[in-house]
This record gives structure tokens, sequence and C-alpha cells, in this order.
């Protein structure tokens, strides 16, 4: 294969995992992003630091992605080769990053499932403002479910327990099946003759969401470890495409190099370095003055006449 050939297609193969790189590094900053800035998410509700950790790292790898694609194109396309020694540096941290991130995540996996947990018992406990009403009753909806392990739960809550109440006749709207909610109450119950602005609500559900709200956590964190695996994958053909690119454009540079100097010095005979000097290793064998004995040297012919 001709070396400028191998370079157009290296250089093809090239932009094409790079746009793959830079859609992965896209989506993995929209995570971070969400992780940090997403207060009607369960997961960002009441993150842990160690949550928050890996939302900013994630952030910050997306957004070093972004830098680092244009340099890599840029480095290309131009065929500027110390572009592309700084694209393969920024690869390399890229890629220590991403290892970074994604044990912090697995190894805290278990300290974040639990920091759910206690996120969904407050919600529970001081049901009934707007944010964390919207939020419960978003994940009840959802997921078929009522309370963190079961209705039970409810009983914790301040409002029913300053109504003294220890039975389950009133809940959430969203634990019911079907409901028919009061103007400015989210409780509901399937007696008619509750007294107070209740709404109506029929068959509610018996599961809790500690089950769902977990594997939702595990899918979610299936989900980042799964694009960062994916980046690590890309970055590492991203790594042996960059070294055979530079290999060949440097190749290339060296035979054009050579090339030029070549044609200075046909162009030019004073560089040439065997110019000037006479060919003692030729005798003319129509010489008839030639000496036998001396066949390495040349004389100038005599007139005999």
């Amino acid at each position: 294969m001709k070396l400028d050939v191998k370079i157009q297609l290296l250089n093809f193969c090239f932009e094409v995992f790079n746009f793959i790189f830079l859609a992965l590094g896209s989506s993995v900053c929209g995570f971070g992003f969400w992780i940090l800035f997403d207060g009607g998410s369960l997961l960002t509700f009441n993150a842990s630091d160690e949550l928050l950790i890996v939302g900013a790292g994630l952030m910050l790898i997306g957004l070093v992605v972004l830098v680092v694609s244009v340099v890599g194109i840029v480095g290309a396309v131009r065929e500027i080769r110390v572009l592309l020694l700084v694209y393969l540096g920024f690869l390399l941290v890229l890629v220590l990053g991403q290892l970074f991130v994604t044990l912090l995540l697995l190894m805290n996996r278990s300290k974040i499932e639990q920091s759910l947990d206690q996120t969904v018992e407050g919600i529970i406990l001081d049901y009934g403002g707007p944010n964390s009403s919207i939020l419960m009753d978003r994940i009840q909806i959802s997921e078929d479910c009522c309370g963190r392990t079961g209705p039970s739960d409810w009983l914790q809550n301040v409002f029913i327990q300053s109504l003294n109440r220890t039975d389950l006749d009133l809940l959430p709207c969203s634990c019911f099946r079907t409901s028919r909610p009061a103007v400015g109450s989210p409780w509901c119950s399937e007696l008619l003759n509750l007294t107070g602005p209740y709404g109506v609500g029929n068959g509610s559900y018996e599961q809790g969401c500690k089950e769902k709200v977990t594997d939702w956590l595990q899918e979610n964190i299936l989900t980042i470890v799964g694009m960062d695996v994916a980046l690590m994958l890309v970055q590492v053909l991203q790594v042996v495409l960059t070294v055979s690119l530079y290999r060949a454009l440097g190749r290339r540079a060296a035979a054009r190099m050579a090339a030029a100097r070549k044609a200075v010095r046909l162009s030019d005979p004073e560089e040439d370095p065997d110019h000037g000097q006479q060919n003692y290793a030729y005798v003319d064998p129509n010489d008839g003055d030639g000496d036998p004995a001396h066949p390495a040297y040349h004389h100038d012919y005599q007139d005999h006449n």
C-alpha cells in the first residue's frame, strides 16, 4: 500500500472513531450534569458526597473529551504531528480519570444505595411539601408501589402522626391504582365517610418501592459504567490509530526531505561531492600512449607527426 493511501485511510478511520468518541463523551458529560444539577431525580435529591464526586468527574471527563476531540481532528486534518502527540497524551490521562471514576462508583455502590434509602425515608417523613410530594408521587405512580418497604411506612409521616391515626385508611393518592384527589391535598382514602379535605382512592399498591428503586439505581450505574467502558475501548483504538498516523506522517516527511535534498544536489553541481574530481579509473582503449605499466593513469594525447 502506498504511503499516501495509507495516511488517507488512517485519517478516515481516525475521524470516524473520533466522532464516536465525541458522542460518548457528550453522553458522559450529560450524566454528570444530571447527577449534579437535576434536583427532580431521586438519585440527585439528596446525593451523597461519593455520588457528587462521580458526577463532577463525569462532567469534567465529558468536557475534556470535547476539547481533546477538536485537538485530534485539527491535528489529523492538518497533519500536525505535535497536536497528535498532545492528543495522545490527553487520551492517556482520560483513561486514568475514567478508571478512577468507574472504580469509585463501583466501590461505593452499596453506600449510594444506603443513601438512597435514607432519602426515601426522609421524603416519606416530610411528605406534603411541594418538591418531595411531586418526587415521591412520580416514583409511586411510575413503579406501581407504595412507601419504601410497603404502605405501612406512611404511618411514620409527620402529618399522619399528627392525626393520631394507627391504620392505613389515609395514604398518598399516588399509592392507589385509581384516585380522585381533592383540591389542595395529596392524600386519598378508600373510606367515603372520612372527614377532611381528602380525595378518594381505589386499590392501593401493596408492594414497596425499595426493590424497584434499587433496580433503577443498578440500571443507571450499569449504564454509566457501560458508557465509561465503551469510551475507554474507543480511546484504545484511538491510541493505536494516532500512533500509526504519527509514524506514517513521519515517514512521509522523511521521504520528502530526502527527495528535496536529492533535487538540490542535481540542480546545484557544487553540492555534488564527486563534482570536479577526475575519474582515473577509466582508460581509453584506443589510446596507444597509455602506459601499460600504470593503467590507472590517463596520459594526454601526443602528436607523433
